[in-house]
């Protein structure tokens, strides 16, 4: 049911930090990212196409584990620190020597993907975020490989559901969700819409619609009495906007 997937050439878009983690369970929480590249969605309100369209892949450096865990060593200064491994979509990169090399050095991993490829290095992570995609991405959850991706963490990290939500339909979609799986904290997120050419430039920003989603989305939950769901911003997008590297 897993793919096994622990060494070779890793795709990787960008790497970045120490900065915070903007978004979901470790919101605040200083981070050194890997930004894989690829992805098996195309998500119509994607905010980082750098590394998921085909037409940035030459961009996208192959590099060894060693190489990556070498760049992380220097970005953190051997100081250990979460690491976080996003994309695209980072289950398809094989990430799973780059995690224990991390470990070996007192580092912690955490993992954002849209459940729909599992590996089995899923229990080896300290922290994995689950976003399955709500219907404003275009996109269909198919629930057998969202299961096959709990079933390869084997309940070994901290495993947290994280949805985008932009309209009614999002938000029927993350009740449904939170209810299919009620052992996972929910973290609900206002959607961030971006230009339609995919540029990610600050100018895309539309900062009033995100806090009228904002507001809207924590006047359903109340109103619903869905206590055990967290709403938070996409933080980096508030101080930075869509930049890249931050």
């Amino acid at each position: 049911m897993t793919a096994k997937s622990g060494g070779g050439l890793i795709r990787v878009s960008e790497m970045f930090g120490p900065t915070i983690q903007g978004e979901g369970v470790l919101i605040g929480l200083p981070t050194v990212f890997v930004r894989t590249g690829g992805c098996d969605y195309r998500c119509s309100w994607c905010d980082s196409l750098h590394a998921v369209d085909s037409r940035y892949r030459d961009d996208w450096t192959p590099m060894t584990p060693q190489a990556v865990w070498d760049e992380v060593r220097r970005l953190s200064g051997g100081v250990p620190v979460m690491v976080s491994l996003s994309g695209g979509n980072p289950a398809i990169q094989p990430l799973g020597a780059v995690i224990t090399l991390g470990h070996h050095e007192g580092y912690r991993f955490a993992l954002e993907t849209q459940g729909s490829v599992a590996k089995e290095w899923f229990a080896d992570l300290d922290v994995l975020v689950l976003s399955p995609k709500p219907p404003s991405s275009g996109m269909e959850t198919d629930w057998w490989l969202f299961d096959s991706c709990l079933e390869a963490a084997r309940g070994r990290p901290e495993t947290a559901l994280k949805i985008v939500v932009f309209d009614e339909a999002d938000y029927a979609y993350a009740r449904a969700a939170a209810a299919r799986y009620p052992q996972l904290p929910v973290y609900l997120q206002p959607g961030n819409h971006t230009p339609p050419n995919g540029d990610e430039a600050d100018a895309g920003i539309d900062m009033d619609g995100i806090a009228e989603r904002m507001r809207w989305l924590v006047d359903k939950v109340t109103h619903d009495r869905w206590f055990n769901a967290r709403v938070l911003p996409q933080l980096h997008v508030l101080l930075w906007g869509n930049r890249r590297g931050v």
